[in-house]
């Protein structure tokens, strides 16, 4: 962006200019507004794969910076990657091997809880991330898998919903992380797993899911004050073992299976208010990790698509801003 007296108007950025502004395009005599990108119009590209190639793994960070984090194939795996925006190199193992576990955090300090260990097993097991080694600390109350997120940091993240294997039963439970200890706070108001998750510890949401035998697929959308879960509007494709990334307020949600169906590359945008279908991703898939930290704009899902565990990632990016042309009718 140089200035509005004649010049053409290149590489907007959220410090150079705002929306809403108006300029004179001397180059081709046109005025033209400085509108919102954002998720709407985004597009999805492929990414660098992952070394292992798996499926069931959870995430955190942002698209350039992103952990893919235990994982499935064809056993429970303690893998981590870590991704730089252009390729994936696998960094120190946890201590647990798990698949289908909560993760959330950046790529640096990231936090996994829960997920399956074996046939029929599940662990309450909690580690942490300093960006060079994971640490076990205090447990879940229970062990808990098919939950694929978790919310928020190292410090202060949410555990919501998942299997309870000696139950046999979906859960509703919530538990909350203070840097020690998990907490249980109230319950969701539809016990389910395998949903994506977004948002930090006090403002989040929790949308689609399994809620029925053998695996029914939810459309429900609820969301967290901090205190309590309120339903709200529901996505427009139910579905289950999909990916997520954003806050309470702006997020993107991509693939997963809409049973009985096979899995789907239909993406959504949520602005507070409503879900929006925007770009689809280039290949349909489900049981991948996504980057709860990122913003909605900035999705990357890499991991199993449809026949079998894939190496391949994915990058959804939407501009900050999009420049239009004033006309008149």
């Amino acid at each position: 962006y140089q200035d509005r007296k004649g010049f053409a108007v290149q590489n907007f950025s959220s410090d150079q200019t705002s929306v809403g502004e108006i300029y004179y395009d001397s180059s081709n005599g046109q005025f033209k507004t400085v509108n919102s990108g954002g998720a709407p119009i985004g597009t999805w590209a492929a990414g660098g794969n992952l070394n292992q190639p798996r499926g069931y793994q959870t995430g955190a960070g942002t698209q350039t910076a992103a952990l893919a984090i235990g994982g499935y194939n064809p056993n429970a795996l303690n893998i981590v990657e870590s991704y730089n925006g252009t390729a994936w190199t696998e960094i120190a193992d946890m201590a647990t091997n798990r698949s289908e576990g909560g993760g959330s955090g950046t790529q640096t300090a990231a936090i996994a809880a829960g997920g399956n260990t074996g046939p029929g097993g599940a662990t309450a097991n909690t580690e942490l991330w300093n960006g060079s080694a994971w640490t076990e600390v205090n447990n879940l109350s229970a062990a808990k898998d098919n939950v694929m997120n978790t919310i928020g940091t190292t410090t202060a993240a949410l555990f919501a919903g998942g299997y309870i294997p000696g139950s046999s039963t979906r859960t509703a439970q919530t538990e909350s992380w203070d840097g020690t200890n998990w907490t249980e706070v109230n319950d969701m108001n539809t016990a389910r797993n395998l949903a994506a998750a977004q948002g930090i510890q006090t403002a989040a949401l929790v949308a689609g899911g399994t809620v029925g035998a053998p695996s029914h697929s939810s459309n429900k959308h609820e969301q967290w004050d901090g205190t309590s879960w309120t339903e709200s509007t529901a996505i427009n494709t139910a579905r289950y073992r999909f990916c997520g990334s954003g806050v309470q307020t702006s997020a993107t949600v991509a693939g997963g299976t809409t049973y009985p169906s096979p899995p789907t590359s239909k993406t959504e945008f949520w602005n507070g208010t409503s879900w929006t279908e925007v770009n689809d991703m280039g290949t349909a898939r489900a049981l991948g990790s996504s980057t709860p930290a990122g913003s909605s704009s900035a999705l990357l899902v890499a991991g199993s698509s449809d026949g079998g565990y894939s190496a391949a990632t994915e990058e959804f990016t939407a501009d900050d801003f999009q420049i239009k042309t004033v006309t008149t009718s």
